[in-house]
């Protein structure tokens, strides 16, 4: 009998939890308190879906493209990485070619376009291999990151503030920047353990056949 009441309960509380995962959020009130030429900023009265009454700060962007580009494959890849100082960081960073989606444009034009204006490269082959949200706690930013092959060099296009330092990494050193924290930027880390993921799979399944 215990059993069976305290079963009820944990399906009861199940209900709930489910019910509550497909309850949206109300918001209640939403005031602009910044805007600028890449961002505004919102601060939101806001019903999320547990009850909570809270008020949330936000970051509105158009989203983001992270170009992934890659000559080679396996052992022999390279990928395509930039170094440039980043003020937020106070820092150099080494990142993959990425830019902001401009109002109205799709993810993969903004990607070749943001790969040929900084890097001069073009590529023959693209596919989007990620989508994640840079910072959900407070920023509504998404990313697209698309893994670009088949490359062509040509003369880069930088915008005015622009000063980029490339380089073509192998994949292997690539990933030990990862593991030492050479490299910093999410974006980039992400990109480069799929990419480290995506070619130890290859050789595995190589392995077996």
């Amino acid at each position: 009998m215990v059993v069976m009441i305290r079963s009820l309960k944990s399906k009861a509380k199940s209900v709930q939890s489910k019910k509550r995962s497909r309850t949206k959020a109300r918001l209640i009130s939403s005031s602009t308190v910044y805007r600028g030429p890449v961002f505004c900023v919102t601060t939101d009265d806001v019903q999320e879906p547990g009850g909570v009454r809270v008020r949330r700060d936000i970051i509105h962007h158009t989203g983001s493209v992270v170009i992934l580009a890659v000559d080679g494959a396996g052992s022999t890849a390279r990928v395509l990485m930039e170094r440039q100082y980043r003020h937020a960081a106070k820092d150099y960073l080494w990142e993959l070619p990425a830019g902001r989606i401009d109002p109205g444009e799709k993810p993969l034009p903004a990607a070749k376009r943001e790969l040929l204006e900084e890097t001069g490269y073009t590529a023959t082959k693209w596919r989007r291999i990620l989508y994640f949200y840079a910072s959900p706690g407070f920023v509504a930013e998404t990313m697209s990151v698309y893994l670009a092959t088949g490359l062509r060099s040509g003369k880069a296009q930088p915008e005015d503030d622009e000063v980029i330092q490339m380089r073509r990494v192998p994949l292997s050193t690539a990933l030990r920047m990862v593991l030492r924290g050479t490299i910093r930027d999410a974006k980039t880390i992400s990109s480069v353990l799929w990419l480290d993921h995506q070619s130890r799979a290859k050789k595995g399944s190589a392995k077996v056949l």
